[in-house]
């Protein structure tokens, strides 16, 4: 088995079991200059992307890259690797990538660039942002998603979105849709000497279905590993019909 890991921005492949990177977090090797949090599908289009070996083990191989995590995704299945990964995973990020947040994701970045490859591909979120948030309880339900992916596959042009909540004791898994909501109050002013027009990104999100038990941001709330499988195609099927008797 092949597997493509994007850890904390960390691109790994050839590893023995995903659960062997995804889990423990002291295999954070920075794969970028500067944070890339919130790149979604970005590329880099106007400067080289460049890579280079971190360490290679038995059964794991570790390469760092210079571009966003989408870059890491192209770079590896177009040029580093021999052939195509058995599976891509994004994460375990810090910071939950419920709701409207998948958009904005690089992780689901990564998880986006598989599945539009044609590979298995899921993002994996925790609901802390700090840098020594707990992983360990996620790390059952890591495995166990994961080895059905493998043995079972997903629908093309479909992936998935798993966010934990911060938590030891979760209380098992929800099939999730995603909560519909957006992100309010999101600048905070900090204004320099000689110009006050700069502004820190920042934000508070309204769930405008805070009851609906069957969406994300509720079971996360109520102590529920998160799963909303996601599709990569956005068109909007239902409304085709309307809209072509708009212009027809």
């Amino acid at each position: 088995m092949l597997y493509l890991i994007h850890k904390n921005y960390l691109l790994l492949n050839k590893a023995q079991w995903i659960y062997g990177a995804a889990v423990y977090p002291q295999l954070k090797i920075q794969t970028r200059f500067i944070a890339v949090s919130g790149s979604g599908c970005a590329l880099t289009v106007t400067q080289p992307v460049h890579y280079q070996l971190v360490k290679k083990e038995v059964g794991l191989t570790v390469y760092k890259c210079s571009g966003t995590p989408t870059d890491c995704i192209k770079l590896a299945r177009n040029t580093v690797l021999d052939r195509t990964p058995d599976l891509v995973v994004g994460g375990i990020n810090h910071g939950d990538n419920s709701a409207t947040n998948v958009h904005y994701s690089g992780t689901m970045g990564v998880v986006f660039e598989g599945c539009l490859n044609g590979i298995p591909s899921i993002g994996f979120s925790l609901c802390n942002h700090a840098p020594d948030a707990d992983f360990e309880a996620a790390g059952p339900y890591i495995r166990k998603i994961a080895a059905m992916i493998l043995e079972k596959g997903l629908p093309p042009l479909t992936c998935l979105n798993v966010n934990f909540p911060d938590t030891a004791d979760i209380k098992g898994i929800k099939i999730c849709e995603q909560a519909k909501g957006c992100w309010t109050n999101e600048w905070a002013a900090c204004p320099r000497l000689s110009d006050p027009n700069y502004f820190w990104l920042t934000g508070e999100f309204t769930d405008h279905e805070p009851e609906n038990e069957k969406n994300d941001h509720w079971a996360l709330a109520n102590g529920y590993v998160a799963i909303t499988p996601t599709t990569v195609d956005v068109t909007a099927y239902h409304f085709m019909d309307e809209l072509n008797k708009w212009f027809n």
